[in-house]
């Protein structure tokens, strides 16, 4: 029944809890709002036009062939048949081989366009690390480190701002993809891939692993938060803060756990690397790489038993009692 509740809780939570701000839906690609995705749109939507002619011509001449020369009695006579026709023979040969054509150069012109961009000097430089299942994402000219939220300031006519990303894996093979934002990019193990992302909107984006990664794989879930550059050099300037340093004995308990050896406080003892930065959880939208809202009671089931929300996570249940249960969830979420 403990389970369920939780379970059930965190669910509600997340319908019942979204913020006000503006959330774009995971998934259309047909409305781009990055230059990246809208070249990927385009070439998209031409393969599907050049397509769907094909199916109509070819759907439409079976069935005049169906029509037109089914059987009409057993008069024992058939159709007149065509044994050599150039005509034909060109036709079937040529338009197949334009359409390949135009298809791979159109492809081939969006792709050289995307991977050719040149470095803007003042561009965001990331790199995002795929863990089984969840996104580490780093800045390093910044300083800062957070998860599952990459954040980059909007781009505009005026002020064009783009985020330069370095995509590593911890583990396995994982797929960053925002659609509305860009193309699915491989993450690979021993492999470094680049790419790059913009955004004309502010809001939030969802994206996903778009690589099969495990049981957990389709909730592997990643946002790209798009602010302004003033609020975008406000969040910098706050995720470079370090957490407070009160020696409270919720900060004592957090640090007397093997919580220390998984993951970082900045401040404190805590450097784990294995799991999410804790510095500034708080200030974070979701947990869980974006399963459930980030809040107070969300984070209280996590440390419970994190495997009730989420089966299969590195984070094994730490049986802590009532007494360490609120003290270790009272300082996680004093982490703003």
């Amino acid at each position: 029944m403990k389970q369920l509740r939780v379970l059930f809780g965190s669910c509600f939570a997340a319908v019942c809890g979204a913020r006000a701000q503006q959330v774009h839906s995971i998934g259309n690609i047909f409305r781009p709002l990055g230059d990246s995705a809208d070249s990927v749109s385009k070439v998209s939507v031409l393969t599907l036009s050049i397509c769907a002619v094909i199916f109509v011509v070819v759907g439409g001449l079976l069935t005049y062939a169906v029509i037109r020369f089914r059987s009409r009695g057993n008069d024992g006579t058939e159709p007149a048949q065509v044994y050599v026709s150039n005509q034909i023979e060109i036709a079937w040969t040529v338009i197949p081989i334009l359409i390949v054509f135009v298809l791979t150069m159109s492809a081939a012109r969006v792709i050289s366009t995307i991977q050719d961009k040149r470095e803007p000097s003042d561009a965001i430089k990331a790199t995002i690390v795929g863990h089984q299942w969840w996104w580490e994402i780093r800045y390093p000219d910044l300083g800062i480190v957070v998860a599952n939220e990459l954040h980059i300031p909007l781009n505009t006519k005026t002020n064009p701002k783009y985020a330069f990303l370095t995509l590593e894996s911890a583990d396995v093979a994982h797929g960053f993809w925002v659609p509305q934002l860009s193309g699915k990019v491989d993450v690979i193990p021993n492999r470094s891939n680049k790419m790059w992302i913009d955004a004309r909107e502010l809001g939030v984006y969802l994206g996903n692993c778009a690589e099969y990664c495990g049981t957990q794989h389709a909730n592997m879930l990643i946002r790209v938060v798009v602010d302004t550059p003033e609020d975008f050099d406000k969040w910098v300037a706050q995720q470079k803060m370090e957490a407070a340093s009160d020696e409270t004995a919720g900060r004592q308990t957090f640090l007397s756990l093997n919580c220390i050896n998984c993951h970082t406080v900045r401040g404190t003892p805590a450097h784990g690397k294995f799991g999410p930065d804790l510095t500034h959880l708080m200030s974070r939208q979701t947990i869980a790489s974006g399963m459930i809202p980030n809040s107070a009671q969300n984070v209280k089931n996590w440390v419970s038993d994190p495997q009730i929300i989420k089966p299969g996570n590195l984070m094994p249940d730490m049986q802590l009692d009532d007494k360490q249960l609120d003290q270790v969830s009272a300082y996680l979420t004093s982490l703003k």
